[in-house]
């Protein structure tokens, strides 16, 4: 089934990989570059699915999504990291992400993680 995704990241270039990956299976409802504009865009297009990057300036995704779950508890975010980002990623599931991928993204591992958050 084809979810409707928002793509949080600092990075065009992320943002691009991901809509690329995506674009075929789901729709993208938005993008967002910080977590104060992921929680915005997130209200305005009530996505079921969020791809979040976690270090990102003004507001991270793990301060966002403890707020989108908040709003929406049964909206899928799956945290987008580094290798390096172990603790953050612990921080994020404390935060309420239904999982996560890892950079470099590979198709089939996004949507996988996209299937096992939405069916979890």
């Amino acid at each position: 089934m084809a979810e409707n995704v928002l793509i949080v990241d600092d990075s065009d270039f992320m943002r691009n990989l991901l809509r690329e990956i995506l674009d075929e299976e789901h729709q993208i409802v938005g993008e967002a570059e910080n977590g104060v504009e992921a929680v915005e865009r997130y209200k305005e297009s009530e996505p079921n699915v969020v791809m979040m990057d976690i270090a990102m300036p003004i507001r991270d995704g793990i301060d966002a999504t403890a707020e989108i779950k908040e709003e929406g508890p049964g909206t899928s975010v799956i945290m987008c990291t580094s290798v390096e980002q172990e603790e953050m990623m612990k921080e994020a599931i404390k935060a309420g992400a239904d999982g996560y991928i890892t950079k470099p993204f590979q198709k089939p591992n996004v949507l996988e993680a996209i299937d096992d958050a939405v069916n979890a």
